[in-house]
């Protein structure tokens, strides 16, 4: 039985090259504006509004309804889904998808990525690797809820300035940071975002992204990975990969990279970077 996998735009698939890959779209509001992310707004236009407006976009979650809309259609076609979600611990969107699937018994299967951006893009790039190598949806389902504790991700900040407009952070601690030009690396951890450590100056966080990167069992260059960057152009990121050319070089010839969208992007700014990859079990 032919298998379709359906993820929502929380995982940055910009450009969906698999006909078998549906991709829902998470809504994006500039006030009263409303988009769709990923449909009616880019990610170049989403930060291109960022940076100029006064507060923070909101980004709203998919309704059982779209998945049940989605989950039909595949299904009526003859197709069993397994639907990858952002983190439940960071949006409601595995629920929605969850009491959409409820009508689907033994037809969809719905994993909760615990993870974001291209962490959980990764988690689809590895669903698509099962499915061409013959698993069965109900298969995959089951081998990406056990691989998932095996993703890694982590990412340096530039700024602490959305941080602190998001309520995160004092802005007592913002100022501080940004005349001492603190980096902060970030990590997903049991799907909840999490302060791994602080850097002053781009080359000290450079270099604690790549210790922290170090402190796993090695990065598993046999499944999925990959680079994201925010903002409007990837200098930052461009500097990192030639600072930690010693991780992957003798392993690959060249690393995917890719944007982060609105639903990261809103809480860490333009100028960051991210790291998502499958650690050695």
């Amino acid at each position: 039985m032919a298998i379709r996998i359906i993820t929502d735009s929380a995982a940055d698939i910009t450009e969906n090259r698999r006909p078998d890959l549906t991709i829902l779209p998470m809504t994006v509001s500039f006030g009263e504006a409303e988009f769709h992310d990923g449909v009616d707004l880019t990610h170049r236009q989403f930060y291109e509004r960022l940076i100029e407006s006064d507060t923070l976009p909101v980004t709203s979650q998919i309704s059982p309804t779209r998945f049940e809309e989605a989950f039909g259609a595949a299904v009526d076609a003859g197709e069993t889904v397994v639907a990858i979600t952002i983190s439940s611990k960071l949006s409601g969107t595995w629920q929605s998808a969850m009491l959409a699937a409820q009508n689907f018994a033994g037809k969809v299967y719905v994993v909760d990525s615990l993870n974001a951006t291209v962490g959980e893009m990764i988690l689809v790039e590895r669903a698509f690797e099962l499915a061409d190598q013959g698993f069965s949806a109900q298969e995959i389902a089951g081998t990406l809820e056990k691989e998932r504790k095996d993703i890694r991700l982590v990412a340096l900040l530039d700024t602490l300035e959305y941080l602190k407009r998001g309520g995160r952070i004092p802005s007592s601690v913002a100022l501080v940071g940004g005349l001492l030009s603190i980096k902060p690396v970030v990590g997903v951890v049991d799907g909840e975002v999490a302060m791994l450590g602080k850097a002053r100056g781009s080359r000290n966080g450079n270099n604690l992204l790549v210790q922290e990167i170090e402190k796993t069992a090695g990065i598993d260059f046999a499944r999925p990975y990959r680079l994201g960057y925010t903002g409007l152009d990837d200098t930052l990121l461009q500097k990192y990969i030639e600072d930690s050319r010693a991780l992957w070089e003798a392993h690959t010839d060249s690393l995917p990279i890719s944007t982060v969208g609105g639903t990261i992007g809103t809480h860490v700014g333009p100028g960051a970077f991210v790291v998502a990859f499958f650690c050695k079990s």
